[in-house]
Formats: structure tokens, C-alpha cells, sequence
């Protein structure tokens, strides 16, 4: 993708000047300086197109130099995990991935990876072991961040985060890290599909990943896919588990856009309204054949949120027609701060006043019956179903790969 915007970048620098000789073509009639004009237009198309051949091959290094240039930035991290709420078994000595992108020692990984440990350690290309500080995680995008004491000589190797953005279905890419404990092994793939959603994740803050078919074992987790420039483009995160090389990375755009916030605050910090549910519209009007206020239709109510503490009721009543299911019984928000809540223009705009401390004014349907309810947003906690990866759920892994109806599993 760089290479497809190099070359966007020549060829605008070189329209200007090239119609600017096609314009003096026109005007001067000279054979010898036609002569001279032509041969101009031909250096600069034979520049143009020795520099696009060029940057075409910046994306297609060989694997093994990527291996070779960047593996010595993939480290191998044990958590050593303490589970009080057993009495045998009790401590879990775990190992996964992750890279190094800053001089100063701060390290990317998953937070599913480090979350909730006892202890941490990450062991250097070069065998170097060393403790490791975290300095904060979110367990809702799986992200981590990690710092490791500065070498007393030479530098760290780093890792360049790329523009996830600019993937494409059926790019090449590989992976690196600790599977299954071997240390810095290189898998290779494709870009399989981009923009999924596993809806394992909290509904109303699931993001989109990439899937690829990269093979993805236990251990790959927190590691590095890098393009074919050798730029990180994802942050692998979790498999399929019935199937076969299905995997995620979570994209490199989200994880730069987070990673300043995670080291200053240790968290991410979201508003919390506590509701989850479904837009009504003309549509889903007709494919369930009830009387529908237009609106936004509260499924699900999270306790001790704003949305609970006002008193929004839930749904109750289940109800599946095809593919498309509801539960109804809930409140019906139709305004948010006078935004007639109508189609989803209108629903993001009211939901973008959803800020910590706002106050919001809720038009409500229910029953039949209008009113309205003021409430204040605050600062959204780790829910119970956020982190299932912490000390409390220290068999999650097993209870999982024996469970059917499990679609991801994180590696």
C-alpha cells in the first residue's frame, strides 16, 4: 500500500510539469524545440514509471529478510497468573507474544495475554530475560501495553506500526511469534477479509478485525502481522476454533490510537449509558407486524448504570422471525436531547452527545405511554462478561475449546 501511494505522490508531482510542456507544445512550433520537448516528456514518463516499478517492489520484500530485519523486535512474555479461588491448581504460568515499538522499552501485546498476572517477564531475542511493567490494558480490544528496562548497551530492536486502513483482501502478510512456546516462528498468509466483527466482544463496543488464514496457534497472541514492507498492520488476537486457519489481528490504526491513552491512564476511558438494543425502522416494523414507536429499542440494561439508576427498563419477551430477532417488552428511547432518534443519521448523532458527565434528556415510549427521564453519564467499568481472561476465569481456555457455539478463541 506505501507503494501505491508513492506512486500516487509522483505522478501528481510530475502532472504540473508535464502539462505544462503540453501546453507549450501547442504554442511553439520550433522542429528543434518539439525536438527538445519530446524528449523531456520521455525522461520524465521513463522516471515516472522507474520509480513506480520501484516502489511496487517496496512492498514485496523476500519472507525471510522481513523474518530476518524484524523478528529481533518479537519477544516472548510469560504471566505468571495466581487463581485464589481454587484450592489446587492455583497458579498458571502462561506465554504469549508481543513486540517492541519504542526505544524507551514499551512493548504491544493482547491484554488477554497479561491481564490480571501476578508477574511478568519478556525474554529477548538474544535470550535476555527481563521483568516487565504493565502500564495498562483493555481488555474490551484485547490491548496492552508493557514496558522493559533499557539495555545498558546498544539499542532495542522496534517495530513500525503501518496503515491498517490501506489493507485489501488477498494482501500477503505474515506473523511472528511464540507458538505453542517456539520462539519467533514466521507463519505466512493472506488478508482473508477485513472489517469483521466477533461477537463474542461487548455488542455495543465491538470493533471490526482483520481475518486471515495465516496460521494462528496458542502463543501467537500480542504478536505482530506485518506486510509485505515489513510494516505492522494488525496485532493477532484470536482463532476460530472449529475451523481451520481462521484467524484475527486486531488493526494496527485502532492499536496506535490507543496505545498514548493506555500508558497515561493505564485504561481506556469510555462514557457509559448501559443500554444495548436494536433501531426500530420502517422495516423491522414490517417484518415483526407490531406497532412500533419509531426509536431505539432497550433489549438489555446493565446494572448500577445511568441507564439502570433512571429507572430504563429492558426487554423480556424473545421473539425471532428468519434471521432477525428482537426482545421485546423494553423501553423505546424516541429523543435524545430533542434528536427524533428515526434512522441511524439521526441515532449516531444522538448517541455522540453520549460523553462522561453529559446530561442527557430521554423522550421514552412505553406502553403507549410517553415521558421523559434526565440522567448523567459517567465513566463505563469492567463489566463481568469484559474480562474472561482474568484470574477469576482461570479455565476459560479449556471451558472453551470444549464448548460448542464458541466461534473465537483467543489464542
Amino acid at each position: 500500500m506505501k507503494a501505491m501511494n508513492n506512486c500516487s505522490n509522483i505522478s501528481a508531482a510530475l502532472s504540473a510539469p508535464t502539462s505544462l510542456l503540453l501546453r507549450l507544445s501547442v504554442r511553439q512550433r520550433g522542429t528543434k524545440f518539439q525536438k527538445l520537448l519530446l524528449s523531456a516528456m520521455l525522461m520524465l514518463v521513463n522516471l515516472y514509471f522507474s520509480i513506480s516499478a520501484l516502489a511496487e517492489t517496496e512492498c514485496k520484500q523476500a519472507i525471510r529478510d522481513i523474518y530476518a530485519s524484524k523478528s529481533p523486535a518479537v519477544v516472548q512474555i510469560s504471566a505468571l497468573t495466581i487463581n485464589p479461588y481454587r484450592m489446587d491448581d492455583r497458579v498458571n504460568l502462561a506465554t504469549g507474544s508481543g513486540f517492541i515499538i519504542d526505544s524507551n522499552g514499551l512493548v504491544i501485546t493482547n491484554s488477554h495475554v497479561v491481564f490480571g498476572a501476578q508477574s511478568l517477564s519478556i525474554t529477548l531475542n538474544d535470550g535476555t530475560k527481563l521483568p516487565a511493567k504493565l502500564l495498562g490494558a483493555d481488555p474490551i480490544l484485547d490491548l496492552a501495553v508493557l514496558h522493559i528496562p533499557v539495555p545498558n548497551k546498544g539499542k532495542l530492536p522496534m517495530l513500525t506500526l503501518g496503515n491498517s486502513d490501506a489493507i485489501r483482501p488477498g494482501d500477503e502478510v505474515v506473523i511472528i511469534g511464540n507458538p505453542m512456546g517456539l520462539d519467533r516462528t514466521i507463519t505466512s498468509g493472506i488478508i482473508s477479509a477485513i472489517n469483521r466483527i466477533l461477537h463474542n466482544r461487548p455488542r455495543m463496543l465491538s470493533r471490526a478485525v482483520i481475518q486471515t488464514d495465516a496460521p494462528i496457534n496458542p502463543g501467537n497472541s500480542g504478536g505482530p502481522m506485518l506486510n509485505r514492507c515489513g510494516d505492522v498492520i494488525g496485532i493477532t488476537s484470536a482463532i476460530l476454533g472449529n475451523a481451520q486457519n481462521i484467524g484475527f489481528a486486531i488493526p494496527s490504526n485502532l492499536a496506535g490510537a490507543v496505545v498514548a491513552e493506555l500508558v497515561d491512564n493505564g485504561r481506556l476511558i469510555r462514557p457509559w449509558f448501559g443500554i444495548d438494543g436494536n433501531l426500530i425502522n420502517a422495516e423491522m416494523k414490517e417484518i415483526f407486524a407490531l406497532p412500533l414507536a419509531d426509536g431505539f429499542l432497550v433489549e438489555a440494561v446493565e446494572p448500577n448504570s445511568p441507564a439502570g439508576l433512571a429507572g430504563i427498563a429492558g426487554g423480556r419477551i424473545p421473539v425471532k422471525v428468519g434471521f432477525q430477532s428482537l426482545i421485546m417488552g423494553g423501553d423505546i428511547i424516541v429523543e435524545i436531547n430533542d434528536i427524533k432518534l428515526k434512522d441511524l443519521d439521526s441515532l449516531m448523532r444522538g448517541f455522540n452527545l453520549i460523553r462522561i458527565g453529559a446530561q442527557l434528556r430521554l423522550k421514552i415510549s412505553r406502553d403507549g405511554k410517553v415521558f421523559t427521564k434526565e440522567l448523567t453519564i459517567t465513566e463505563r467499568p469492567l463489566q463481568p462478561g469484559d474480562v474472561p481472561e482474568s484470574s477469576q476465569y482461570f479455565s476459560v481456555q479449556k471451558e472453551q475449546e470444549s464448548s460448542a457455539g464458541k466461534p473465537a478463541l483467543r489464542p
